[in-house]
């Protein structure tokens, strides 16, 4: 069973409030648009994790230190440098996808995008696609 001492677990904080608060335009609108496309393909309603990121599903893992944990399985926060977006790569994974979106950086498990119009939307939908089928924390 998952321990219950995260300090980013899911809150009642509306999805649509959490964006309202977005200050930059573009990057509230970059958001919406990452939002519904997520929330077609996943077809689950988004639940706010901590104070700024939303989260579709929940997927079990467990830490280095053998703690049992939940988080979601993909994601986005509309942070002030660059849209994140969570569970779409792991350790190398989907490089092919990767080679096509476009304009982004990656860290161990986040994809970075300055502006949604630097980046392919069909390959965007392709990865967020294969991360919700195959759980991306697995690959």
């Amino acid at each position: 069973m998952p321990t219950d001492d995260r300090k980013t677990k899911p809150t009642d904080t509306s999805v649509v409030e959490l964006l309202a608060a977005v200050a930059d335009e573009r990057r509230r609108v970059d958001a919406e648009t990452v939002l519904g496309l997520m929330r077609r393909i996943t077809g689950v309603e988004p639940v706010v994790w901590g104070p700024s990121m939303i989260g579709f599903g929940t997927q079990p893992y467990t830490t280095a230190d053998g703690k049992a944990r939940e988080w979601f399985r993909i994601g986005l926060a509309p942070r002030t440098a660059a849209l994140t977006l969570y569970g779409l790569t792991f350790y190398g994974s989907n490089a092919d996808l990767l080679e096509r979106l476009g304009k982004h950086t990656i860290g161990k498990g986040c994809l970075y995008v300055k502006r949604l119009s630097d980046v392919d939307e069909g390959v965007l939908t392709d990865l967020i696609e294969r991360a919700w089928a195959e759980g991306a924390a697995d690959a």
